[in-house]
């Protein structure tokens, strides 16, 4: 059977170097991200844990679907190829041995390629770590031997999964059925599509529904896998929008002989139509759902800081100045808030079982008066003297013990007060002023909420504030406004990270799928010559079938990630008490142009390709 494989792919490269590519691409993304992910735990970086955790998911979710839906297709692609082998002799289980073989083969193919492009792609994931502060600029992942077994596992294993289900289903129908283009062979809204597409579809609305009730932290990776089982369910479920897609066209383009053509197509070609979408929709649904969740949240954060916080000014020093921003004239209050970095480590008792966390944290250091004057939601506070703090809901376990290090010695805390929920923009420790020690609180960054006395001139006391030397002196909107945006821009390096290369994985992908499709239909684009048509005609017909697909892969990642962004606007509702929901825009529209772009250049670089012979002698040659 490898044997036979191997002719088949010598024969037939076209078609099978789309798939060596998505499987050379996904185990290097894999690859690269897990290589990261090791060395990050063993240099204790927590942020870059955490993104890499996120991009190696999304990295194997890519790559397990894009490599299925690809070699689905080849399948699909070769129906007729397969009929006649069935015609000949071959049984059922000699069908699906060759094309596992094959899948055998290409996967081997991928992963040879595929590991020494992941040494690449390392660099380049790292590259990116270090550029936005994620990891310290001599961080450098080390190469681990053992790699090499789960990188060939990820390659063969999901290009043998990625077969396996096109081949039972190819062994399955009836060999006159597939090269009639009837029965079995014709239906492309299978039980299987049917069961998974509806069973996915259900996912994403339990998830959606949960994400609404649950807090930030818990919001976010639910959205994220509502964006990825969405995808899975309009991907299974998009033969049935095509033809809709196709007879809107057919009213746009009413009357036009290559509007006719390109409708007649998209009807008749639902499979081919739906595979060379399912790319496009990840893409738009990962891009747009995942950068409108981090905005939406940041809005959130913002809206909850303008909601929440009192006072005119805020005075940003090295080390404390409430004492001294206190006896400026004019100023009523002043709140001060010092951020101090410290490991806070928790000991939890499971029935005997005691679990030891650390963790890095910048807790906020504060006078328990002043704190509640400038801010509206502030919790009961009376309490918070000594050795005590108050945290935020849910961020360490009820019963557990929780100490600090902080200024070279370790306190032992109990927990007094719960802070208010909050989307990102409110403070997850509070802390006493006397648990940290002097030089540290010299030493850390402090910001002062200072509210003025009633008919005090804002501006005039600002201008004393700044004569003495007292600090960085910035109104309250602009304070927030700032620090909204810097927040942006650690979401849009988060982005980066986690769905810059898997993007690009995810476009590359959208070119594979235009150019199996158009490398099958040579005889196709000859018989639409020899009946009338002028190349020029073939060419802008399949362009405009092509735009078509795409718009239907944009429609559906647009759909999937509006349910996302619909979860955490309910999530921000129940927070702020206003949904927040932000529409990347420009993204949106780089995405449409782009894809339109990109798939019609590439539909018209194959079209030309495939219409380069001369028409007759494609028409007269065996199919």
């Amino acid at each position: 059977m490898l044997r036979l494989s191997w002719s088949t792919f010598r024969e037939r490269w076209q078609l099978f170097l789309g798939a060596i590519l998505t499987v050379c691409l996904g185990v290097a993304l894999v690859q690269s991200s897990l290589l990261i992910l090791i060395s990050a735990a063993g240099s204790g970086l927590v942020e870059a844990i955490t993104l890499l955790g996120i991009t190696l998911a999304v990295s194997t979710f890519l790559a397990v679907f894009i490599v299925s839906s690809t070699f689905a297709f080849t399948v699909a692609q070769r129906r007729r190829d397969l009929a006649l082998l069935r015609l000949v002799g071959a049984g059922r289980k000699q069908v699906r041995r060759l094309l596992l073989s094959e899948a055998l083969l290409l996967g081997v193919l991928g992963t040879a390629v595929g590991v020494p492009l992941g040494v690449v792609v390392m660099r380049l994931q790292t590259s990116m770590l270090t550029s936005l502060g994620f990891a310290p600029a001599d961080f450098v992942p080390a190469w681990q031997n053992w790699i090499l077994g789960v990188s060939a596992g990820v390659g063969i294993g999901v290009a043998l999964a990625g077969v396996l289900a096109a081949s039972r289903r190819a062994g399955k129908v009836r060999p006159l059925d597939a090269l009639r283009d009837t029965g079995e062979g014709a239906r492309v809204m299978t039980g299987a599509r049917w069961f998974f597409g509806l069973l996915f579809l259900a996912g994403t609305i339990a998830l959606v529904t949960v994400s609404s009730f649950t807090g930030p932290e818990a919001a976010i990776p639910l959205t994220i896998n509502a964006a990825l089982t969405a995808s899975v369910a309009l991907s299974a479920l998009s033969p049935l929008v095509v033809p809709l897609v196709g007879g809107l066209l057919g009213l746009l383009l009413r009357g036009t002989t290559v509007g006719s053509l390109a409708q007649a197509n998209l009807r008749d070609g639902v499979r081919r139509s739906a595979s060379t979408a399912a790319p496009l929709l990840v893409l738009v649904a990962l891009l747009v759902g995942q950068s409108g969740v981090l905005a939406s949240i940041n809005a959130a954060a913002e809206l909850e800081q303008r909601r929440d916080l009192v006072g005119e000014l805020v005075v940003t020093t090295e080390g404390p100045a409430a004492r001294e921003l206190g006896s400026v004239p004019g100023v009523a209050v002043a709140a001060e808030r010092l951020r101090v970095p410290m490991d806070v480590t928790t000991r939890t008792d499971y029935d005997g079982d005691v679990d030891t966390q650390t963790d890095e944290y910048v807790a906020t250091v504060v006078d328990p008066g002043t704190y509640a004057q400038t801010n509206r939601r502030a919790p009961e506070l009376s309490g918070l003297r000594g050795e005590t703090l108050a945290v935020a809901p849910g961020l360490f376990p009820a019963e557990a013990e929780i100490e600090v290090g902080v200024g070279g010695r370790t306190v032992p805390l109990r927990v007094v007060a719960e802070l208010p929920e909050s989307m990102g923009g409110g403070d997850q420790l509070l802390l006493p002023r006397g648990i940290v020690p002097e030089a540290t609180a010299g030493a850390a960054t402090a910001e002062t909420i200072v509210r003025v006395r009633p008919g005090a001139d804002v501006a005039a006391v600002a201008a004393e504030i700044r004569a003495l030397g007292l600090g960085e002196v910035s109104t309250l909107d602009d304070w927030i406004a700032a620090s909204a945006s810097r927040q942006q821009d650690t979401s849009t390096g988060i982005m980066t990270v986690v769905l810059g290369l898997a993007g690009f994985y995810a476009l590359i992908a959208v070119v594979n799928a235009v150019v199996i499709a158009a490398a099958e239909r040579r005889r196709e684009f000859a018989v639409a010559r020899v009946s009338g048509l002028s190349r020029g005609q073939v060419v802008r017909m399949a362009l405009v079938e092509s735009w078509a697909v795409t718009v239907v892969g944009l429609l559906l990642g647009g759909l999937a990630a509006a349910g996302t962004l619909a979860g955490i606007g309910a999530a921000t509702a129940r927070v702020t008490g206003e949904a927040s929901i932000v529409v990347p825009w420009d993204l949106l529209g780089i995405t449409v142009v782009g894809a339109l772009l990109v798939v019609g250049a590439t539909n018209v670089w194959t079209t030309l390709a495939a219409t380069r012979s001369r028409p007759v002698a494609l028409v007269g040659a065996g199919e």
